[in-house]
């Protein structure tokens, strides 16, 4: 279309490109299951990163708390076996 009116090489290659685009795309609509199939896994594998990466954080977490440390009893204490 283009290159029927503009007559240049230029349309002639922006012309075949955009037919290229276009059986691509009717390719790919005609095949719909894999591409389903193909999303489906992507989000199961996003899925289970996602999984991964919060059980690092929540370890990482855990790891950066300071201990509890015991507190001091105030008062006279008797030592057990003395």
């Amino acid at each position: 279309m283009l290159s029927s009116v503009l007559r240049s090489p230029t349309a002639v290659r922006v012309n075949i490109e955009i037919m290229r685009v276009f059986v691509r795309l009717r390719r790919l609509m005609a095949t719909p299951g894999e591409l389903v199939e193909q999303l489906t896994c992507l989000a199961e594998t996003v899925q289970l990163h996602d999984d991964q990466i919060k059980a690092i954080a929540h370890i990482l977490d855990k790891l950066m708390e300071r201990p509890v440390e015991p507190k001091r009893r105030i008062g006279f204490h008797v030592r057990e076996g003395a």
